[in-house]
């Protein structure tokens, strides 16, 4: 087979203070930058990517692969029209050029809102069904937190989601997403779909499958899966997308309708039961702080999830409301990061190893309701960002974070890890760079919702998600929206939206 491959990620929170414009795409904010035909086999290559996954597939398949575009960019708001443009712009002209081929394989991330398109997956599906009509199989692998539309479903002939979150499945995902479109190729039988709408949002860190009701929701996907001989799907949603479409939703594939039907009739039932289940437990900074504080331990560290500033849902890493709170109690043997602020990682640079001096940290991006953190420093580590992550979800990942450095605050000793480039903290790796050991502290503060679990929940005692200023809301009902679907519930059991009478 002759097997186009390309997509373009982003995670769209249309509340986030900044846009994501093509620099943001060049810089990858962790992820690789933007390649176009060829390079993109060894810019993903061994990484924990969706592309990497089905590149590996197909080859082992002996299929020839055609590269097109990849690119992907940290969460934040819209992305901008330019960048949107021609980056698939650049996908689609060199698919044209590919032609004919059997078979097309995107890497999309499913929640990407534009400035000029509310459903970014849903375009370029559209853009590349055009291209090769409707005879030649197009699948697409996509995040777990994407919110599926309904055009979406209709362009693609197969959708397949991560099932883990943290996504330590992402590459496996990429895999098979390939399998299913050389099955469909091979089979000359394109599946019935069957799809759903749930209606209720649930917050971001209780969508976690290490934990209930997300852990068994997705053993029970794949009991039915493997029972009913079906591909079947659930995307909990990415709860910070202002656009009629932003929904949690299941999606089955079968040979015929009915099938597919019955066997999402099983699913929806169980998710539609757990939705009491989705309840969120949210600390405030001072009361995680104390108890990290009697409770952890160097060797069994408390974890604290700076949830609301996470840097993969749209924060820029730059908030200091769980750091001021951290450095008021004077918490022994705790540090944070990774704070974004590249001007103090910059003066670090320029003190010099081992001196000190007086900082004005975060607060860089205008989030209402928090300061930056003013006091004199130490300058303990200084790095240049460039290393590889070790951890179960960030794999392989070539990160370049910009200069960074590790500060102890004098009269507390809090430590604080900066970078320079947006990046959320889901890795050890991100801390060892500088020095830090994260098991030998008492209090380990991430800004991360949930993707650091997979590296950091095995040596913490417990984790803590807690509410500190941010734009990544932890309860979706606290979000002033205005585009959602009426009647869709805005935290699990809670209240459903009603459109501001000026939005109609």
């Amino acid at each position: 087979m002759k097997i186009a491959v390309g997509g373009m990620l982003h995670e769209t929170n249309t509340f986030a203070p900044t846009r994501a414009n093509l620099d943001a795409f060049v810089k990858g904010g962790g992820w690789p930058s933007i390649q176009y035909g060829e390079p993109l086999f060894d810019a993903v290559a061994g990484a924990n990517l969706p592309v990497a996954g089905a590149i590996d597939a197909l080859r082992a398949a002996r299929h020839d692969i055609v590269p097109l575009a990849w690119a992907a960019a940290s969460p934040s708001a819209q992305v901008t029209r330019e960048a949107f443009e021609i980056i698939v712009g650049n996908l689609i002209e060199r698919l044209q050029q590919a032609l004919p081929v059997d078979g097309v394989y995107l890497d999309l991330h499913g929640a990407m809102v534009c400035e000029h398109v509310d459903d970014g997956e849903g375009e370029i599906l559209a853009r590349v069904r055009r291209v090769v009509g409707a005879k030649v199989p197009v699948v697409a692998s996509l995040d777990l937190h994407a919110n599926v539309t309904r055009r979406m479903v209709q362009m693609a002939d197969a959708l397949t989601i991560y099932r883990t979150y943290p996504h330590v499945d992402m590459a496996a995902t990429g895999a098979r997403a390939a399998t299913r479109l050389m099955s469909i190729v091979q089979e000359a039988r394109f599946p019935a779909k069957a799809f759903h709408v749930f209606d209720y949002l649930t917050p971001l860190p209780s969508q976690c499958t290490f934990m209930e009701p997300a852990k068994g929701l997705y053993e029970l996907l794949e009991r039915i899966e493997r029972d009913c001989d079906v591909w079947l799907d659930l995307a909990p949603c990415f709860p910070m997308a202002d656009f009629a479409e932003c929904q949690m939703t299941a999606v089955c594939y079968a040979p015929d309708e009915r099938v597919a039907r019955e066997a999402l009739a099983g699913l929806v039932k169980a998710v539609e039961d757990a939705e009491p289940k989705f309840a969120l437990t949210l600390w405030t900074p001072a009361d995680a702080v104390a108890h990290a504080a009697r409770h952890g331990a160097p060797g069994a560290p408390v974890v604290l999830a700076d949830t609301q500033d996470n840097p993969g849902a749209g924060g820029n890493g730059d908030t200091t409301g769980l750091l001021a709170a951290m450095i008021a109690a004077r918490a022994p043997e705790s540090v944070l990061g990774l704070l974004i602020d590249p001007s103090s990682a910059s003066r670090a640079h320029a003190i010099g190893l081992g001196g000190a001096g007086d900082f004005s940290l975060g607060a860089t991006s205008g989030v209402a309701g928090h300061e930056p953190v003013t006091g004199r420093f130490v300058v303990e580590r200084l790095a240049d960002g460039r290393f590889t992550c070790t951890g179960p979800m960030f794999k392989g990942f070539r990160m370049n974070l910009g200069p960074m450095a590790l500060l102890r605050e004098e009269r507390s000793g809090v430590r604080v890890v900066l970078a320079s480039v947006k990046c959320q903290a889901a890795d050890q790796e991100m801390f060892r760079h500088v020095g830090m050991e994260p098991i030998r502290q008492r209090m380990v503060a991430v800004k991360s919702s949930v993707h650091f679990r997979a590296d950091f929940q095995p040596i913490a005692r417990e984790v803590l998600v807690v509410r500190s200023p941010g734009p990544a809301l932890a309860d979706p009902a606290d979000f002033p929206w205005k585009h959602l679907r009426p009647g869709l519930r805005l935290r699990p059991l809670g209240p459903a939206f009603e459109a501001p009478a000026s939005i109609g």
